[in-house]
């Protein structure tokens, strides 16, 4: 297992002297830790060049936010029991719509996939039961026609 502290002849962080290095900054070349290091796609900047905006940083597009696709999965079944005749389309959408971002990043922090689990598994069950009651409609209609 690799310590962050810097061994004698290995490269050190420029604002950490006693951290070891782990990548140099693209736009000036300074040294800096894991802790220091800031990653736009495959490039490692220092947090003053960040900061100052210099070179390829002032074009970064950092992402700040993600649309939380997990959480409009399953909340739209849910809210969609209000007005039940919509549960028609949103328990069918609901499993396409989370099969479709299944793929998509979650979150700037670490979540998991069980809330798109219980969106397609809500969904099912809504699918499911129109499937019933339709039947159950038609074989009443039948049976009482003959």
């Amino acid at each position: 297992m690799q310590t962050e502290t810097a061994l004698e002849g290995e490269a050190a962080c420029f604002d950490h002297p006693g951290k070891r290095a782990i990548a140099a900054c693209r736009h000036c070349g300074r040294f800096v830790c894991a802790l220091c290091s800031v990653e736009f796609g495959e490039e490692v900047w220092c947090p003053s060049c960040v900061t100052a905006r210099a070179g390829d940083a002032q074009t970064a597009n950092p992402d700040t936010s993600r649309v939380l696709y997990d959480s409009i999965a399953v909340l739209a079944p849910w809210l969609s029991f209000a007005f039940w005749p919509v549960t028609i389309v949103t328990g069918p959408g609901t499993v396409v719509f989370s099969i479709l971002k299944w793929n998509k990043p979650l979150s700037l922090v670490r979540r998991s996939r069980w809330r798109f689990v219980l969106a397609i598994a809500t969904g099912l069950a809504e699918t499911a039961g129109w499937v019933l009651g339709i039947g159950y409609v038609i074989a009443r209609v039948g049976a009482g026609g003959k």
